[in-house]
């Protein structure tokens, strides 16, 4: 291909220079209408925020929690995982057959994050188990290659053999903590089948993390996907820089982590609890942890928590775990409750505290009420009948399970479609 000349009085470069000029004029022009734009909608979302909270008892906008117990869990490579129990307080405290809550947070988040279902379960007399995943909150942390699911099932099964003992639990999960859980089957079938009589997965998946666009074009999802795991290995190292640039523009993080946490309002001290604990987790937990998710595929390990009392509960509007994440969940565990919530986003329990609160009261009301009041059902003649194929009796784990799925069905049918529920105004 020939070169073709210039145009007398026409320099090389010229048209590139003016064309370039132009795009960076226009780049320019696109990104302060968008940063006018943000601003806009910072301030209108700040003064939102700030109403909702002023309203509110002072009690209701304290989240600091005193537990009945502090202890440090020992995690199978050695990583302390910090642990706080509350006891139950109400007089139906002690009550035989009780199970004790566990509650394990998401990704970026704390033990703090279940502020208020703590509150909630403890006063109904349910004892109450929370702990830090390592590299989060209080907890220690571990080699790079330790920032694993697989690793933190085990992690949670070491945290129910130290603070629980054999009892009964009901184990909830938001996010990763519902990653744990699935994690935790495949790890100790056994103890899930042995102990667990419930379990609750907020605004969790079973995988297919990459194909999640955060409520973005497809596109630009993808390039997120693509850019965002090398942008925080580089961070890991510059934790400084990070800590200073988030320091500087506090609002603008609030604004961000507010976008991508929640689909309606909250309060202001709620949006800042969450970037508090978002921004007090160290980059280098972050970029471990955050190749990991494209590679999550847990859905074979629900089949530990198939006859168990199930609740699955996610927002219409969650970004990171969208409502058909929480469908597969429910296709692998038929009958589990299944509560979509309207104008909720991924941070559902600090979002819609009562609503969550609620849900977890009635699963764990129904994994440990009697089986004399589901009604005339047998149970033990069930399970033996049940129990029993051409090769002889089931072991003791299958034979568990099909009498929690028939204590479940003399109570009530099969779960098929989602309901969708408002939150309390």
């Amino acid at each position: 291909m020939g070169v073709r000349p210039l145009p007398p009085g026409r320099q090389a470069g010229a048209g590139a220079g003016t064309a370039g000029g132009l795009g960076w004029n226009l780049a320019a022009a696109g990104v302060t209408a968008a940063t006018g734009m943000a601003a806009e909608r910072l301030w209108r979302g700040r003064r939102t925020a700030v109403a909702l909270d002023s309203g509110r008892p002072e009690q209701d906008r304290s989240y600091v929690e005193t537990p009945d117990v502090e202890m440090v869990v020992v995690a199978s490579d050695g990583v302390p995982l910090h642990v706080e129990i509350d006891e139950a307080r109400s007089p139906s405290a002690g009550q035989p057959g009780r199970p004790t809550v566990v509650f394990s947070h998401g990704y970026c988040m704390s033990l703090q994050s279940w502020v208020f279902q703590r509150r909630a379960l403890r006063e109904a007399g349910y004892r109450v188990v929370l702990w830090d995943q390592r590299g989060h909150g209080r907890s220690g942390v571990g080699d790079r290659d330790s920032y694993d699911i697989d690793q933190l099932g085990e992690d949670l099964s070491m945290v129910i053999r130290t603070a629980v003992g054999d009892g009964p639990v009901v184990l909830v999960g938001h996010s990763m903590g519902g990653m744990t859980m699935m994690a935790m089957a495949l790890v100790d079938e056994e103890q899930v089948t042995a102990q667990v009589v419930g379990a609750a997965f907020l605004a969790t998946t079973t995988g297919r993390i990459a194909e999640v666009s955060f409520g973005l074009a497809r596109p630009i999802g993808q390039l997120i996907h693509w850019v965002a795991p090398a942008a925080a290995l580089t961070l890991a190292s510059r934790q400084h820089l990070v800590d200073g640039t988030v320091r500087a523009g506090r609002e603008i993080v609030d604004f961000f982590v507010d976008w991508g946490s929640f689909g309606s309002p909250v309060p202001l001290s709620i949006a800042q609890l969450t970037t508090d604990m978002i921004v007090g987790t160290r980059m280098d937990t972050i970029s471990a942890f955050m190749p990991r998710f494209s590679a999550h595929d847990k859905r074979e390990a629900l089949a530990a928590y198939r006859g168990t009392e199930a609740l699955v509960l996610n927002g219409t509007r969650d970004k990171l775990c969208p409502p058909d994440h929480s469908a597969e969940i429910v296709r692998q565990l038929p009958g589990a409750e299944h509560v979509v919530v309207q104008e909720a986003g991924h941070i559902i329990m600090l979002e819609h505290p009562q609503l969550v609160n609620e849900q977890l009261m009635a699963l764990v009301q129904r994994s440990h009420r009697h089986p004399a009041e589901a009604g005339s059902y047998d149970l033990d003649a069930l399970v033996s009948g049940a129990g029993r194929s051409a090769q002889g009796p089931v072991g003791r784990h299958e034979e568990a399970a099909t009498r929690r799925a028939l204590h479940r069905r003399s109570r009530r049918g099969l779960r098929t479609r989602p309901r969708e529920q408002e939150p309390p105004s």
